[in-house]
Parts: structure tokens; C-alpha cells; sequence
């Protein structure tokens, strides 16, 4: 997988999007954070700050209310950060410089790992209540919850460069690694669908079809035109599943998913499931 890629579908955009949502929600003037890597985190995003103090300032795990969110593994909160006696104050010169008092933190949990923290703040010395702290526990949830589906996305798409490149040497791929290979193909369709960045989606859309073209060991040049979806329906249908799985697989409805096969069928001149299937994988848009 591609190191763009893996940027895209890491922290950056993601983390930046939280915080924007999680100003949004709470109404906080400034929100902040990071990521955690081997233990530390770095605060490399910042929304609504006045100054650059904050900005690259490594958190040792264990300082701060950063470190200690991240030992804790929960939300934290401080009312008066610089006279808080509950964490430790190597950060002070920092914070100070930006001015705020009372601030919320939360980490984001994938697999068990901190990955991130997220930070929301006031420069007023004042009470933040449980809807506030619960309003950056739900973004860092949902955060956990893109990071872990970004993770799954490049899992998969590694699985498929490794299988393209022995297609691609000569290698032979036996019948249970096709099989292992095309469930591998749907469900990283199924995870262009659901992933919130655009650039990871159409990466993700793309190594299908690269991967697609190497099975076949040449690019199709003229073939009906599917769409997205209906190539997401037909990998499903590869896989045997039942038009009510391929709908809850793809937050469709049954109807919907009839629809993208009968469309489907139609560009291609065949009439069954089957023969759809067979004329998919003929024109390249299925392994």
C-alpha cells in the first residue's frame, strides 16, 4: 500500500475532522490533539488556538492530562489547569501561552491501543459539565471507529498488492487462495463504501481495479460500463450471498441491491446471477 495512502487514512485527516466536530458539538473555542506513537503523543493539530505554543509540543505518557488520559485510558477533565493538583505540570509554559484553564481530554482506543488524543478547551476557570465531556468521549469513539476501518482498508489492499504481484511473477494462486482472495475483494469494496475521506475512497476503488486488471494479465480495453455499486453487488453475488445479505452488507435495501443487478445484467447481455458473475470476472471488474 502506497505511503500516501496510509497518511491519508491515518491521523491527519481524521484527527482534523474530529476536532472540528467535537467544536461543533460542545461549542468549546479551542480543540486540539494527536497522535500517539509508541507511548507519546504529539499535538499536531490545533482548531481555534491564538498561538503556536501548543503546536509539535510532545506529551510524555503519564504528564500532563494528555499522559495521563493516555495511562487512564478515559476522558479527563481540569477546571483550573495550572493549579490542577491531579496531574503533573510540565506543560504549563504551553498551556499558558494559550491561555486556557479548563479543558477535557479523551483518548481514542483502537484494539486496545491509545492511538490519538483529542483535547477541547475554555480560558475561563469553569466547571465543564458531563454533556461536554461525554460530547469528546462519542468523537474520540467515532474517531476509534474510522481509524479501525481505515486499518481493515489497508490490510486488505496490502493482502491484494501480494496477490497481484505473484499474479503478476507467474505464480499460480490455488483454489482456497482465490476464494480467500475474492472475499478479500468484496469486502474492501464494502470498506470504499464506508471509509469518510474521499481521497482513501477513490485509493481504495482504484486498487480494485488495478488488482483486477493484474488477475486477468492485461487491462481490459472495451467493456460495459458498471457502476460502483453494481460491482460491489456482483462481488458479493461472487461470494454467494443472498440479495438480503448483499443489502445489509451495503446499508442498502433488497430492493436496491435487484436493482443493481438487474442494471448490471442488463450491460452485460446475461441473464442470471451466475452468468453476471462469469462476465464480471470475463471484463475485468471482478477477480
Amino acid at each position: 500500500m502506497s505511503r500516501a495512502l496510509a497518511e491519508t487514512g491515518g491521523s491527519g485527516s481524521r484527527i482534523r475532522a474530529a476536532l472540528a466536530a467535537v467544536r461543533a458539538a460542545t461549542g468549546l473555542p479551542v480543540t486540539f490533539g494527536g497522535p500517539v506513537t509508541r507511548g507519546d503523543l504529539c499535538l499536531r493539530e490545533l482548531v481555534g488556538t491564538g498561538t503556536g505554543a501548543l503546536r509539535g509540543l510532545k506529551v510524555a505518557a503519564g504528564a500532563g492530562l494528555g499522559g495521563r488520559v493516555i495511562v487512564m485510558r478515559r476522558p479527563l477533565a481540569v477546571r483550573d489547569y495550572p493549579n490542577d493538583t491531579g496531574i503533573s505540570h510540565e506543560y504549563d509554559r504551553a498551556v499558558g501561552a494559550e491561555g486556557l484553564l479548563s479543558i477535557v481530554a479523551a483518548p481514542v482506543l483502537v484494539s486496545g491501543q491509545v492511538r490519538a488524543v483529542l483535547y477541547a478547551g475554555l480560558r475561563q476557570a469553569v466547571p465543564l459539565g458531563d454533556r461536554v465531556v461525554d460530547e469528546v468521549a462519542a468523537r474520540a469513539h467515532r474517531l476509534a471507529r474510522d481509524l479501525a476501518a481505515d486499518d481493515e482498508a489497508r490490510r486488505r489492499v496490502a493482502a491484494l498488492a501480494e496477490a497481484g504481484t505473484r499474479r503478476s511473477s507467474g505464480e499460480a494462486l490455488t483454489a482456497g487462495e482465490w476464494e480467500e482472495i475474492r472475499k478479500i475483494f468484496a469486502e474492501l469494496r464494502t470498506l470504499a463504501t464506508e471509509v469518510g475521506d474521499a481521497g482513501v475512497r477513490a485509493r481504495l476503488e482504484r486498487a480494485c481495479e488495478r488488482f483486477t486488471a493484474v488477475s486477468r494479465g492485461e487491462a481490459v480495453a472495451d467493456r460495459p460500463s458498471l457502476t460502483p455499486r453494481e460491482v460491489d453487488t456482483l462481488a458479493h453475488v461472487a461470494l454467494g450471498c443472498s440479495n438480503a445479505e448483499i443489502a445489509a452488507r451495503l446499508a442498502v435495501s433488497a430492493e436496491t441491491v435487484k436493482s443493481y443487478l438487474r442494471s448490471a445484467m442488463h450491460k452485460l447481455g446475461v441473464h442470471t446471477r451466475l452468468a453476471a458473475v462469469s462476465a464480471a470476472r470475463a471484463t475485468g471488474y471482478l477477480p
